[in-house]
């Protein structure tokens, strides 16, 4: 028998060769249509000019479920779900929420981690984020003796 592939019109012959599409499509059919893999979560980074606005999507979860840390220069976002349902047996039909910890990490080296505020409303974590002011050393004129 033949090998059936289902046709996706978006992925058409003309297109030019593009192999990090490849690999973003072979990570959907693994893992499904999760964004970045199983443990992540989607966030957009917007660059305001002094600062950087990070926000990621976190639905479902509480303010008290979602930790911040950072440690040498990375920022570790880390939300947890747990199941409730452990004690009582349900007769699931289908189920898709996921539970267990969620997390994504991020590089600080240019922020200033004292001025990092975060609030969270409507299942969006939203980190304002202050870039470092860059010290430029002060000219001056030597006397040669």
């Amino acid at each position: 028998m033949f090998e059936l592939i289902p046709f996706d019109r978006h992925l058409s012959r003309v297109s030019a060769f593009d192999p990090f599409r490849d690999f973003e499509e072979l990570e959907r059919r693994f893992f499904g249509n999760t964004g970045s893999g199983i443990n992540a979560f989607r966030t957009d980074v917007i660059d305001n000019g002094d600062a950087y606005v990070l926000e990621a999507e976190l639905p479902g979860f509480s303010k008290e479920n979602i930790s911040l840390d950072i440690e040498n220069d990375c920022l570790t976002i880390t939300a947890e779900r747990k199941n409730e349902d452990k004690e009582e047996k349900k007769n699931y039909v289908k189920r898709e929420r996921y539970y267990g910890s969620f997390s994504r990490s991020f590089d600080v080296s240019g922020i200033n981690v004292d001025g990092i505020t975060a609030s969270f409303s409507d299942g969006i974590l939203k980190l304002d984020m202050p870039k470092k002011v860059e010290t430029v050393p002060a000219a001056r004129k030597l006397e040669i003796k």
